[in-house]
């Protein structure tokens, strides 16, 4: 059989092509049917509807039956690979023992800012200030019968004010030395600039150049203010008497006082340093009875910061108050027309006036009471007059 020719069945006596049609014969079809299963599509073979015929390897035809191919050999199986070693969790334990951000951090961020609010030396003054709120919420603090808080108005109000004083009035300070370094004194002031800051500009003066508290004496409205009232009382103002301001200057105080009132600080613009009438003396026959020096202080530079160009008094008179004022800026820019305008101001105290020379009973006399209040005034508005000479600008 080795030279034997191999002749397929089905071939009609044609070797090695079949029936030379592309489909399979009947026989081969049925044949397919009963012993072999729909064959899986591999690689390579072409899709149903295409001409093209599929090369046949030369392992595929050996044990061809009929036509039928022989199923492929199965392939072993591959082990899937060996799995990677994992880290274990993360567990309680393994974790760092003070996640976030370390303590050295929080002291270097604390100190760096104590350093950027106190300073250099921020330890000593980092424990006064917390000294200071542990004396607040506990109530260890001292008040006088009239309701002022020396500690909150130096540490607070002075400390407020201050900068206004310095950097934006650039208040020019003369004749501090005519301020008693103790005892009672009464400083008696023109007013002016339409709301009364003039008064909290001379509070920071004497506390800064003669190192006192100044008492000022309020009108009633002072206190009639919810919020108003309560900061007024613990800054050291009183309620213009003469019972208290008697008492206080008996007491060593050295009190303020500006005898124009509301007249004074609602005065119209072109009206502006001429002294309006003083009241009835009052705050002379105070200093009579007590014996204390009055110092003439002349306020020049508050004039300009609110200039009074109007008026509206029935509104004023609906709402309670003196007047409400009308300026170039206010209320036409609304909230920003209450900021001042930085004027350049001079504050001079006076030569004191002796009071201590005369008798117990010279108080009670009403020409001696206006004789000395018409030399107060005199002086004051002689010293405005020689001010506004001496000052160049009003912004200078």
């Amino acid at each position: 059989m080795g030279d034997a020719e191999i002749i397929p069945i089905g071939t009609r006596g044609k070797p090695g092509r079949g029936t030379g049609s592309v489909k399979p014969s009947s026989s081969a079809r049925s044949l397919a049917t009963r012993t072999a299963k729909k064959p899986v599509a591999r690689s390579g073979d072409v899709p149903e509807g295409t001409s093209e015929r599929p090369v046949e390897r030369p392992e595929e035809r050996r044990g061809d039956v009929a036509g039928a191919r022989m199923p492929e050999p199965r392939q072993p199986a591959v082990e899937p690979p060996a799995p990677t070693p994992t880290e274990p969790p993360t567990t309680r334990d393994h974790r760092h023992p003070t996640p976030g951000i370390p303590a050295v951090d929080w002291m270097a961020g604390f100190t760096n800012a104590a350093v950027e609010v106190f300073g250099d030396n921020w330890e000593p003054r980092l424990a006064a200030f917390l000294a200071f709120l542990r004396r607040r919420l506990t109530g260890d603090y001292t008040v006088d019968e009239y309701g002022f808080d020396a500690e909150i108005t130096q540490r607070f109000f002075m400390t407020a004010i201050r900068p206004v004083a310095e950097k934006w009035f650039r208040i020019e300070v003369r004749g501090t030395e005519n301020i008693p370094a103790d005892g009672g004194a009464l400083v008696v002031s023109n007013h002016s600039g339409t709301i009364p800051i003039d008064g909290l500009m001379t509070m920071v003066t004497v506390h800064d150049h003669a190192h006192r508290f100044l008492r000022p004496l309020g009108a009633d409205l002072v206190f009639r203010l919810p919020v108003v009232s309560e900061i007024a009382r613990k800054g050291g103002v009183t309620l213009a008497c003469n019972e208290d301001a008697e008492r206080m200057l008996r007491g060593g105080e050295i009190v303020g006082v500006w005898p124009e009132g509301f007249k004074g600080i609602g005065k119209p613009y072109s009206e502006r340093y001429k002294l309006q009438r003083f009241g009835r003396g009052g705050f002379v026959s105070a200093a009579i009875r007590t014996g204390v020096p009055i110092i003439p202080t002349s306020v020049v530079g508050a004039e300009e910061i609110y200039p009074l160009v109007g008026n509206i008094p029935s509104l004023a008179r609906l709402l309670g108050i003196p007047y409400i004022p009308i300026t170039p800026f206010f209320p036409l820019l609304g909230p920003l027309g209450l900021v001042p305008l930085p004027s350049k101001w001079i504050i001079e105290f006076g030569e004191p006036i002796r009071t201590d020379v005369y008798d117990a009973g010279a108080a009670e006399d009403p020409m001696l009471v206006f004789n000395v209040t018409d030399q107060v005034r005199e002086t004051i508005q002689q010293t405005l007059y020689s001010l506004l000479i001496q000052r160049q600008s009003v912004f200078g």
